[in-house]
This record gives structure tokens, sequence and C-alpha cells, in this order.
């Protein structure tokens, strides 16, 4: 039988060729103009594979020490106190929504029926949970260029029915923070912000600065590859409310009342002297359900990737900013044929892609097909305009289930005329200088 100290080096010996495997098998080669350039790439190197490995021989597989390490290690990067990983950044959405739907917030709950407002230029799972409860969103325009929700609707757009505003901080850009926050400490209302697409981003507000995510109630981010840091799949759900930070990790974990982590059992030391609702006296707390919930957590597999992504992700945003700063300045002389993204005042984007908006004249429709044939990846604003989209068909048919909150004439805009172009961290000067000569070069084709 094997000492531990064998065990030991034989896991060493195994994460030591997982090294040697990445030096030899992954690294990347040199790009050279006319190679692919995607809209967005994961960036690693050998930590990355060494973790997952190491999570692999320990074979614990769900939510384990990465996850609790990753959980704290983000929390602290943030500077909220809560903070739980779920397997996606549509599941942290789903869960940061039904969370403000739990009896335990009262009257401040929402209903089925009533209104959350938010815009529909953007992608779908930011505003798909609302309408799976049988809440409604209300959509309200957006400004070019930036892309977010236009703040002087919102007065317009509000009802007594109003419960929330969901909204998400268009590919790095953060919308305005304190005239949303603002709105919503006036009235009552519940913020979520989803800050799947601007992870790093920092917005100066009450006389500091604080990183997108951290203003409202709860913010999400998701850790799909394309996103600022990755774990193949991967969500986050992070709150400075303790109450709202217990529901969270109810409906992730199946709505159980019990807090225990996994493998530990009767961690409150409460587990067989309770009364829960109906059941009877001492019912076994681990299986006592506080709401209708779901299993959303993520593996540690996962967490193990994050953890070591998490230390890198400073300097990811720091090239994600030099990257749009050097495209932004070699198109600068188009701006005859392109609206060229811009900042929102006190914000610090930490950008996703860099949008662009073709003028009057300019054709997308020509414009992207040569991009994309020069071999530079394109990606529309998402959806584009939400309400516009099949799974609106039934809900356009018979006018009920949503709102619209005057006109949403750029969101249309951007349905017709806008792309995007990653600036991704992998990014190399001379891939953006490339990008920037293709760009110029498609809107005289």
């Amino acid at each position: 039988m094997k000492t531990d100290r064998n065990e030991e080096a034989l896991k060493q010996q195994i994460l030591d060729l997982v090294r040697e495997y990445y030096e030899t098998c992954h690294q990347k080669k040199e790009y050279k103009e006319g190679d692919r350039i995607p809209y967005a790439s994961r960036v690693y190197d050998s930590e990355e594979m060494v973790n997952l490995v190491d999570s692999a021989l320990e074979f614990w597989l769900t939510a384990g020490r990465y996850t609790e390490e990753f959980e704290k290690s983000f929390a602290a990067y943030l500077g909220v106190p809560y903070c739980s990983l779920v397997n996606s950044g549509s599941s942290a959405n789903l869960i940061a929504f039904m969370a403000l739907t739990s009896p335990l917030l009262r009257e401040r709950r929402i209903g089925r029926g009533d209104e959350v407002i938010t815009v529909a230029a953007g992608f779908p799972t930011t505003i798909a949970p609302i309408i799976q409860y049988g809440a409604v969103p209300v959509f309200v325009d957006v400004t070019i260029p930036q892309y977010n929700i236009d703040v002087t609707k919102l007065e317009d757009a509000l009802s007594d029915k109003t419960k929330a505003v969901m909204l998400a901080h268009t590919l790095g850009n953060p919308f305005d923070l304190k005239t949303v926050r603002d709105f919503c400490r006036e009235h009552g209302l519940w913020l979520i912000e989803d800050n799947c697409d601007a992870l790093g981003s920092r917005y100066f507000i009450d006389g500091e600065e604080k990183l997108t995510g951290t203003v409202g109630d709860i913010g999400t981010s998701s850790f799909y590859p394309p996103h600022h840091m990755t774990m193949g799949e991967g969500g986050a759900v992070y709150t400075r409310d303790p109450l709202l930070h217990k529901i969270i990790r109810s409906l992730r974990d199946w709505g159980r009342d019990c807090v225990c982590p996994p493998g530990h059992d009767n961690f409150c030391g409460h587990r067989y002297d309770g009364q829960h609702g109906e059941l009877p006296p001492g019912y076994d707390h681990k299986y006592v359900y506080s709401h209708f919930g779901y299993n959303l957590k993520a593996t540690d597999l996962q967490a193990a990737i994050g953890c070591a992504q998490l230390k890198k992700f400073p300097g990811f945003v720091e090239r994600r900013r030099h990257n749009f700063d050097r495209l932004f300045h070699a198109l600068s002389d188009m701006e005859d044929y392109y609206i060229l993204p811009e900042a929102c005042e006190n914000a610090i984007p930490s950008w996703f892609g860099f949008m662009l908006t073709c003028r009057e004249g300019i054709k997308r429709s020509r414009v992207v097909p040569y991009v994309e044939g020069k071999q530079v990846q394109t990606r529309m604003l998402f959806a584009g305009n939400i309400v516009k989209h099949p799974c609106f068909d039934g809900l356009r048919k018979n006018e009920e289930g949503y709102r619209i909150c005057g006109s949403l004439e750029n969101t249309e805009r951007i349905m017709n005329d806008t792309f995007w172009v990653g600036v991704y961290p992998g990014m190399t000067d001379e891939m953006l200088d490339y990008m920037a000569k293709v760009l110029k070069e498609a809107v005289h084709v």
C-alpha cells in the first residue's frame, strides 16, 4: 500500500508533467497577418491546467476547497462580504432575480404581475427570469454611443407595480449607476446589476471608486470562455445583504434551509432540534426546504481554474483597456463612417468589446461580411432588440407579458446598424492594427 509520501510524490510528478504538456502543446503560436482574429478567447497558462488536474486527482468533483477559496477571493476582490459560485452567468441572473421573489422579503418581494424596468438591447438571460416567473419586463430605450439605458426615461417607466430595475453594463461600459441607484432608492426598488460583460469596470460614486456589480443590491458575473475571466462554464452572484445571501444560497442549493457545506453534517449544531413549517418537530434540517430552488452549483474543477484566473485578472483588465484605447485611436479618423463607443461619465470601463454603429449611408450588411472575410470575427449586440425575436411571438400576438415605455428608436438602430469586435487580453498590437485597417477598408466596399 502506498504511503502518503509516495502519493504526494506521484501527484507532484503528474503536475510537473502537466506543466510540461502545456509548454509543449498549448503555448500559442505567434500571430501572422491573415490569421483568424476571434472576438474573444481564453487567456491562460500552465497554472490553470495544474489546478484543474490537481482538483481532478482529488476527485471531490462537486463544490469543495477550490470553490471555497474562489468565493472568498472573488468576494475580497469585489469588496463585498458574500459571493456564491454557480454554474453559469445565466444561472446567476436567474438566482439574482428569483431571490427577490422570496417570501422572506415580505412586502418587498416581487410577485407575478409586478414590473421590472430593463432594456431590450442586450442578452436574453437578463430578462428571461422576469418572464419565466410571470413578472413583467418594462423596456426602456438606450443611448448611442454608450449603449446603456436612457436614464431620462426612468420616471416614465415607473408605475405602481414597479418593484425592481435589472440592467446589464453593456460590453463593459457601466450604465449611469448614480442616477439609476438614486432612482431605485427614491422609489424603494431593488437594483440588480448584470455585471457579466463588465467585470473589473469601475464607477465613481459617493466620493469613492467602486467596482460595478457592487453598487446595487445584487451583482452577477459570468465565467464563460469569452468573458473577462473564465472557468469554462460558471458564474457568480454577490451581495452585501446577509438576508439576500441566505436566499441566494438556498435557491442555488435545491431550495434547502440548511447552510451546511457539502460533506459536512450538522454544521449549525441544530440539525434535529427545530420546528419547520408543518413538519414533525426535530425533522432533519438538512432536508428542510424554504424555497422552490434549483441545483445550480459549479464543480470544484471549474473553481480550480477560476482560482488561477483570478490571480491574473487585474492584468487582463489593464490589457483590455490598452487594446480598446489603441483601436479607438486607430479609428479616430473614421467618425464620418462609424459612431465610435463612448464611456459613461464617472466610469473606467473594463471593456468587453469595441462597438461600432454604421452611420447613414454605410450598410452593416456590407461591412460585416467584408470584415469577417478578412478573418476578423464580429458580433452583434446580442439580441439587438429582444422583443423582435421568435421567443416573443406569442407575447406579441397576445399583447401581454411585457410593456414598452415610449419608443425604442435607438434599440432599433442598434439592431440594424451596430456590431462589435473584440479587445480581449490575448490580442497583440499587431492584431489590433490589422483590425483597424480592415475596418477602414470595409466602408469603401
